[in-house]
């Protein structure tokens, strides 16, 4: 499977020959006249692979591998330097400034397309490493079972948006919520059906929030929900609609029933004091309390 590559080169004659055999390769090819379209290109199209001449126009090729170098491209930019300049004392610029190949002129067809196929090779490797290095990113981050962020994650968030809210002098408010008699469920429907509620409830909360709070599986059966930006008055009214969505919207179950789920809610508000960041084990420890005191008188409301 070929490549987008870019050619960046001011003579005609070149870019055509460049063109005909990587495209005989499999390769689709963009063409740029000088260093400064070439840049264009490589920001606006996601290329991988660049094959540039030394001299050129507006912006050289050393010149332009260090803007890609200095850049910080969402990913890696292979860049075969071409030349007709053949010293030893010339390979070794070209490669100080950050080219990861060089080919002299008149350079032959075959060692061409050798190189390309050496840069699609470190290319496909260093996605494949960039894939695995996300993958356990997120497995670091996330709840196996219900895609929520982890405890750890979600207080990392908490303590990052209390110095953000500090600086901006905002308040922010938690939501802790509890799935009420959890453990019947468990005991009732066995182990299955409570990770199923489980993934439900996160579903749910993650569909009820604004596109700017955090939802994070705080441990067990609890939820930590995070509004940013939000009073107390309204992290109440954003606390009950959460409470009262987990109500309305039961656990269907794969025998045709229904399991009906509900949820105590415990809301912590902090407003950061000028010059410091409150303290989020405190404010982890009003919203428990809360949550206990919904649960003593009943469960399934909300308090703060």
């Amino acid at each position: 499977m070929g490549m987008q590559i870019v050619i960046a080169d001011d003579d005609a004659l070149t870019r055509r020959l460049l063109r005909a055999l990587l495209t005989a390769a499999g390769h689709q090819v963009l063409e740029a006249a000088d260093g400064e379209a070439a840049w264009a290109l490589l920001q606006r199209e996601g290329v991988s692979l660049l094959i540039t001449d030394w001299q050129m126009p507006r912006l050289d090729g050393p010149g332009l591998i260090r803007r890609i170098r200095e850049a910080e491209l969402p990913g890696y930019i292979y860049s075969i330097l071409l030349t007709s300049r053949d010293s030893k004392t010339d390979t070794v610029a070209g490669l100080d400034c950050g080219a990861d190949d060089y080919l002299t002129k008149p350079f032959h067809a075959e060692e061409l397309r050798a190189r390309v196929a050496i840069g699609e090779r470190i290319l496909t490797l260093e996605a494949s490493l960039r894939e695995a290095r996300d993958g356990y990113a997120y497995q670091a981050s996330h709840d196996p079972l219900t895609g929520l962020l982890n405890r750890l994650a979600i207080t990392s968030h908490v303590r990052a948006e209390l110095a953000r809210a500090s600086r901006g002098d905002q308040p922010l408010c938690l939501a802790l919520l509890d799935i009420d008699h959890f453990k019947q469920v468990n005991d009732s429907y066995g182990h299955l059906v409570g990770d199923q509620a489980l993934c439900h409830i996160a579903q749910t909360l993650t569909r009820a929030v604004r596109p700017y709070d955090w939802v994070g599986r705080w441990g067990g059966e609890e939820f930590l929900v995070v509004l940013s930006g939000t009073h107390l008055r309204d992290a109440l009214a954003a606390a009950e609609r959460l409470r009262a969505e987990i109500e309305a919207n039961p656990l269907r179950l794969a025998d045709g029933g229904v399991l009906a789920l509900t949820a105590s809610v415990g809301v912590a508000c902090a407003d950061p004091p000028a010059g410091g960041s409150p303290d989020p084990g405190r404010l982890f420890q009003q919203a428990d309390a809360a949550l206990y005191e919904a649960k003593r008188l009943g469960r399934n409301r909300v308090c703060w």
